[in-house]
């Protein structure tokens, strides 16, 4: 069950791309809270704070405005493109006795038997949707596959789920599977006229690479709810 972290926070009232960088050069994360039918307010969190508790998994979190505290569910983060630091962070009011729908990670557990016997383990579904209370939500959901034969699938219907948890994933799709490894060899076609291996000149291959665009920086509107 994933445990709510107190996450102290300051409102802000500056708001642009050129706040917002202030903001984090001062270690902070310009953030926003929302839903519920309440207003959209916005935060500066300390990065650290939030860094670490997201390291950990961490979906829950008690935002303490002053003397105010607001049960609240990650919704969302952006990240800067190297995955390093946190640009932006979207925190949506909940209630502790709220059934939400929501994507939580699969976690596989133990070395396959079949792995022995020269197959090799894919896992097919990385996360899967559920739907749960707030105070039910798992940091992961653990498969175990070290029983796994070559040849043997563990399916969503199959798992073992935390109490209160709801799978809303087609029934019967592959989490992992062990198969057997597969080794293509490549034979040399037999080309009419073809140069002989000592006339052949050596073929030259130039690899094109795409320019990636910069994204513009700046927050995230928060959606609608």
């Amino acid at each position: 069950m994933a445990e709510a972290f107190v996450l102290e926070v300051q409102e802000r009232t500056s708001r642009g791309t050129n706040a917002a960088k202030q903001l984090r050069k001062k270690g902070l994360v310009p953030a926003v809270i929302y839903g519920h039918g309440e207003g959209t307010a916005s935060l500066s969190v300390p990065g650290d704070a939030l860094y670490k508790a997201v390291r950990h998994g961490v979906r829950i979190f008690d935002v303490k405005v002053g003397a105010t505290v607001q049960k609240t569910l990650l919704r969302d983060l952006q990240w800067d493109p190297l995955g390093h630091d946190i640009l932006h962070a979207d925190f949506y009011r909940v209630r502790a006795d709220e059934t939400i729908t929501l994507d939580v990670k699969v976690e596989l557990r133990g070395t396959a038997v079949g792995i022995a016997a020269g197959g090799v383990l894919v896992q097919q579904i990385h996360s899967l949707t559920v739907e749960c209370l707030i105070i039910n939500i798992p940091e992961s959901i653990r498969v175990n596959v070290g029983e796994l034969q070559l040849n043997q699938a563990i399916h969503v219907r199959e798992l073992q789920l935390p109490e209160g948890v709801k799978v809303k994933n087609d029934p019967d799709a592959i989490i992992a599977q062990v198969t057997l490894k597969i080794v293509e060899e490549i034979a040399p076609a037999a080309v009419a006229g073809a140069p002989t291996a000592e006339s052949a000149e050596p073929e030259v291959i130039g690899r094109v690479k795409a320019e990636e665009g910069e994204e513009e920086e700046g927050e995230k509107k928060p959606e609608k709810k």
